[in-house]
C-alpha cells in the first residue's frame, strides 16, 4: 500500500490483492443485496452499544446520550443514502486500524487460501464450498457490503470526547482517502452515492421510502435504538399542515420523523412485562398462522455463551408437516438483527413444527451472515432448545392434560421419528409419548402406565401395526391376547413400522410384535400344562404341516400350528427378526432395495376347517383338491391381516368354484 499525504488527507493505494478481494467480496457473498442496510444498521446499534457502556465507565467523558438513535436519509435527487447514528464513533486512528483492515498485511495469504479454496470446489471435490465459507468468516467486513449497491461510499466520524473527525472516502477499485474535519458530528455517518436502479440485478431504489421500511422491518424490527428516518415533506394545498396546523397553501409542512422499528424484543423482556396477547402477536408474525399457540416456551443461557429463545408450539399442525422440502427451523438473531429465517441448524428435523427467535449475542457466522459455521456453540443450542421442547411437553402431559391430548393428536406422529435419531432424548422421548391400547377405546396410554396394568408373569410389552385401529383390533393376531386379557398397543402411524424396529426396550421391558415369533402366553403353570396337548397336536398334524410347507414354499417359509389363534383357522406372520411387509413396502418407495422376506402360516389346530383339512389330508391319496384349500387358507390369512393377495384373480376363481360345488 502507499500513500500520498497533504496537510490532513492522506490518500492511500490499494494493493492488486487488496482489490481483487473486495470485488469479490462485493459480487459473490452476498446472495442479497438488501443486506447492506441490516450490516451498516447493525455496526451502528453496536457503536451505540458502546457508547453507553463508556459512559457507564467514564464519567468524564464528554459526550451526548440524552437520545441515542439511529436516522436513515435518502436523496432522492442527488440519490445519496446516509445511515448515521450518534454513538461512540472513532478516532483517525481507529479508522485506518479498522476500515482499513482490509489492506492490511495477510490480504495475500488470505487470497491464496481462498484460491486454493475455489480450485478444490471447480474440481468437484467435496467440502470446498464449507472451506471457503469458514475462511471467509474468519473476516468481519459488513462495512464494506454498502460497495454492492453504490459507486462511492463516504464515512464520516468523530469518536465520542474528542474535538476533531475524521472522513474516509472510497469507490471500492483502486484507493481511498483518509481527512480529517474539524465539524464533524459526534458517532458514524457512512453515506452511500447509489449506483443505478437495474432490479434485474436485484438493484433497487433504495432511496424509496417503503424499500427502506421493508428491509428495516425484515432484519432490524427488534433493534434496541429507535431507527427513524425523516418523513416526506407534505404540501398543504388549503392552508393546513400535515400536523393540523394552519399554514399558507402551496408551503411545504414537515412532519415528525418517522421511527421505523418496532424495538418490540419479547424475548429480552421479563415475562412479567410481556402479555399473552403480545407473545400470541408474535407467534402470528413469524408462524404466519392465524390461530393461537398451544404453547409459549422461554429459554435464556447466561455464562461463557448467552443466549434467549422465545419458542412456540402450534395448536394446529401445518399442512405441509410431512412434505419434502417444507420449510421448517426457527428465526436466528444475533443482538437482535435477523439473519436468517428458517434457521433447521436450532432445531432437531423431529420438531420442526416449532417456531420462534433465537437471540444469541455471538455466533460464528460468514462474512455475509447467510452460513452458520458448524461449531460448538450451535450444537449446544440444539441440544439445549431440544431437551426444553420435551421438558415443556412433558410438563404439559402433567399439568394441562387437554393441552397435551392436542399436542399428541397434531404432532405425535412426528414426534415419533426422533426415536429413531435422538440417541440421547430417546428415553424423554418414550416417556412424553402415547399411544392407542385395547385398554382403553378413547384415552390412550403411555408406556409407564401400560407396565403398571401389566399382568402378572407378563414379561413384554405387546404391540401390533397396521393402517387403522379397526384393521388392527379385528386381526387374527389379537385373538389369544384378547382372551387373556393382555393389553396391547394400537400403532397406526406410518412411522410407527420403523421405531419399533429401533427401540429395544422400555423400563427393561421389551417391544414384542404380537405378529412376529412365536406366541406362548400365560404363567409358567398355564404353559406347562398345555406343553403335553401341544406335544400331541404336534404329531397329529405333522405330516399336513410338512406337505402344507412343500406346497407354499415359493410364499412361505413354514407352515406351523398356532397358539396365538382362537377363533380364526390361520393367520401369516413374520419371523422374529425379519422385516415386515410393511416396513419392505415403506423403504422400496423411498427407494431402498430391501430382500424380500418369507413369512410363516400358522394354523389354529381346534379349527373345524383345520380339522377337517387334517382328516382329509390322511384319508385321501389324491392332495389336487387339497392343494387348492391350502391356497385358499393361505389367501384368507393374507386378507384377514389387511395384506396383499400375489394373484387375486387366481383366488377368486378358485374360491367361486368351489362356492359352486357346495351349491
Amino acid at each position: 500500500m502507499s500513500s500520498e499525504t497533504t496537510e490532513t488527507t492522506e490518500t492511500f493505494e490499494f494493493q492488486v490483492e487488496a482489490r481483487r478481494l473486495l470485488q469479490m467480496m462485493v459480487h459473490s457473498i452476498y446472495s442479497n443485496k438488501d443486506v447492506f442496510l441490516r450490516e451498516l444498521v447493525s455496526n451502528a446499534s453496536d457503536a451505540l452499544d458502546k457508547l453507553r457502556l463508556e459512559a457507564l465507565r467514564d464519567d468524564s467523558l464528554d459526550a451526548d446520550i440524552s437520545d441515542l438513535h439511529i436516522d436513515i436519509e435518502a436523496d432522492k435527487e442527488a440519490r445519496t443514502l446516509t445511515v448515521r447514528d450518534n454513538g461512540i464513533g472513532m478516532s483517525r486512528d481507529e479508522v485506518v486500524e479498522l476500515i482499513g483492515t482490509i489492506a492490511n498485511s495477510g490480504t495475500a495469504q488470505f487470497l491464496e487460501k481462498l484460491s486454493e479454496a475455489q480450485q478444490t470446489k471447480d474440481a468437484g471435490e467435496d467440502g470446498s464450498s464449507a472451506a471457503a465459507e469458514e475462511l471467509i468468516g474468519q473476516f468481519g467486513i459488513g462495512f464494506y457490503s454498502g460497495f454492492m449497491v453504490a459507486d462511492e461510499v463516504t464515512l464520516l466520524t468523530r469518536r465520542a470526547g474528542e474535538k476533531q473527525g475524521t472522513r474516509w472516502k472510497s469507490a471500492g477499485e483502486s484507493s481511498y482517502t483518509i481527512e480529517t474535519v474539524e465539524d464533524a458530528p459526534q458517532g458514524t455517518a457512512v453515506i452511500l452515492h447509489l449506483k443505478p436502479v437495474d432490479t434485474e440485478d436485484r438493484l433497487y431504489d433504495y432511496t424509496s421510502p417503503w424499500k427502506i421500511r421493508e428491509i428495516v422491518k425484515r432484519y432490524s424490527d427488534f433493534i434496541t435504538w429507535p431507527i427513524r428516518m425523516a418523513a416526506e415533506p407534505v404540501e398543504t394545498p388549503d392552508g393546513e399542515g400535515a400536523d393540523g396546523e394552519t399554514g399558507k397553501a402551496g408551503e411545504t409542512a414537515v412532519r415528525e420523523p418517522e421511527t421505523l422499528n418496532s424495538r418490540k424484543a419479547l424475548w429480552a423482556r421479563p415475562r412479567s412485562e410481556v402479555s399473552e396477547e403480545e407473545y400470541h402477536e408474535l407467534y402470528k408474525h413469524i408462524s404466519h398462522d392465524w390461530n393461537d399457540p398451544l404453547e409459549t416456551i422461554r429459554l435464556a443461557a447466561e455464562g461463557t455463551f448467552e443466549y434467549q429463545a422465545l419458542l412456540f408450539i402450534p395448536s394446529q399442525a401445518p399442512h405441509d408437516l410431512f412434505q419434502q422440502g417444507a420449510k421448517r427451523g426457527v428465526n436466528l438473531y444475533v443482538k437482535r438483527v435477523f439473519i436468517m429465517d428458517d434457521c433447521e441448524a436450532l432445531l432437531p428435523p423431529y420438531l420442526r413444527f416449532v417456531k420462534g427467535v433465537v437471540d444469541a449475542q455471538d455466533l460464528s457466522l460468514n462474512v455475509s451472515r447467510e452460513i452458520l459455521q458448524q461449531d460448538r456453540q450451535i450444537q449446544l443450542m440444539h441440544r439445549r432448545l431440544a431437551k426444553k421442547v420435551l421438558s415443556t411437553v412433558k410438563e404439559m402431559r402433567t399439568n394441562a392434560p387437554d393441552r397435551y391430548t392436542t399436542f399428541w393428536r397434531e404432532f405425535g406422529a412426528v414426534l415419533k421419528e426422533g426415536l429413531l435419531s435422538d440417541f440421547e432424548n430417546r428415553e424423554t422421548l418414550l416417556d412424553v409419548a402415547s399411544f392407542a391400547s385395547t385398554h382403553d377405546k378413547d384415552e390412550p396410554t403411555t408406556l409407564a402406565q401400560y407396565v403398571e396394568r401389566m399382568k402378572e408373569g407378563q414379561e413384554h410389552i405387546y404391540y401390533v401395526t397396521g393402517d387403522s385401529r379397526a384393521a388392527v383390533e379385528n386381526s387374527p393376531h389379537m385373538e389369544a391376547f384378547r382372551a387373556q386379557g393382555i393389553e396391547v398397543l394400537l400403532l397406526t402411524d406410518p412411522v410407527d413400522e420403523v421405531w419399533v424396529e429401533a427401540v429395544p426396550d422400555f423400563d427393561g421391558k421389551q417391544l414384542r410384535s404380537v405378529s412376529k415369533g412365536e406366541v406362548d402366553l400365560g404363567t409358567e403353570e398355564e404353559k406347562q400344562e398345555r406343553e403335553t396337548e401341544r406335544e400331541e397336536q404336534q404329531r397329529e398334524f405333522a405330516q399336513m404341516l410338512s406337505w402344507m410347507t412343500e406346497r407354499l414354499s415359493e410364499s412361505l417359509k413354514e407352515v406351523r400350528l398356532s397358539a396365538r389363534l382362537t377363533d380364526s383357522p390361520a393367520c401369516v406372520v413374520s419371523d422374529t427378526h425379519d422385516v415386515t411387509p410393511a416396513l419392505e413396502r415403506m423403504y422400496r418407495a423411498m427407494g431402498q432395495e430391501v430382500p424380500h422376506s418369507k413369512r410363516i402360516l400358522e394354523l389354529n389346530p381346534g379349527h373345524a376347517l383345520v380339522k377337517g383339512l387334517n382328516r382329509a389330508y390322511g384319508e385321501r391319496t389324491d392332495h389336487t383338491e387339497l392343494g387348492e384349500t391350502a391356497d385358499l387358507l393361505h389367501g384368507m390369512a393374507l386378507l384377514a391381516e389387511g395384506g396383499e393377495l400375489e394373484d387375486p384373480s387366481g383366488f377368486v376363481k378358485v374360491l367361486a368354484d368351489r362356492l359352486e360345488r357346495t351349491l
